[in-house]
């Protein structure tokens, strides 16, 4: 517990259709709800069996109000470990009550806590109100990086010219 309405919690396995539920509202934001495919079962597999990913929910008045998935990378140049956050989000009827701030900070502490040389994340181009709030937490974008991604039958067709396959 934060204060006596704001609870923050890793997730559990219980909570993968909530986490689908946040996923699905984040892509409704972001205008790409059509690219959200995840399941509650990819998040039972991957996050909580397989543990390539984690999870925290904040709660506010026992409601379920935000949730950041980040995971570990790492950097060559550091020769330290990082903490990429994939996707961080608040429910718009819960915005304005510094519970991004609190996922971010305690990510934040995280990191620290477990000697990350970095928090990173991305955010798109048109999202002024994140990007103005990342930005007074004292991040700064990196711009002079482009992120390249392969997906789909591009990712297969690329897996396919590996000669040892």
């Amino acid at each position: 517990m934060i204060n006596e309405h704001t609870h923050l919690r890793f997730a559990a396995a219980e909570d993968a259709p909530l986490i689908v539920e946040f996923v699905r509202l984040l892509a409704e934001y972001e205008h790409m709800a059509d690219q959200a495919q995840a399941t509650a079962e990819n998040f039972q597999k991957y996050v909580f069996e397989e543990k390539k990913a984690e999870v925290i929910i904040v709660e506010y008045d026992g409601q379920p109000a935000g949730f950041a998935l980040f995971f570990h990378n790492f950097s060559t140049f550091l020769g330290r470990p990082g903490l990429y956050i994939e996707d961080l989000f608040v429910k718009p009827e819960f915005r304005g009550k510094g519970l991004g701030k609190l996922l971010l900070t305690f990510l934040a502490h995280l990191a620290a806590e477990r000697n990350c040389g970095r928090l990173e994340w991305s955010c798109l181009d048109w999202n002024e109100p994140s990007i103005a709030f990342y930005k007074s937490q004292g991040a700064r974008p990196m711009s002079e990086w482009t992120a390249y991604r392969v997906t789909g039958p591009e990712l297969e067709e690329l897996a396919l010219e590996f000669p040892g396959r």
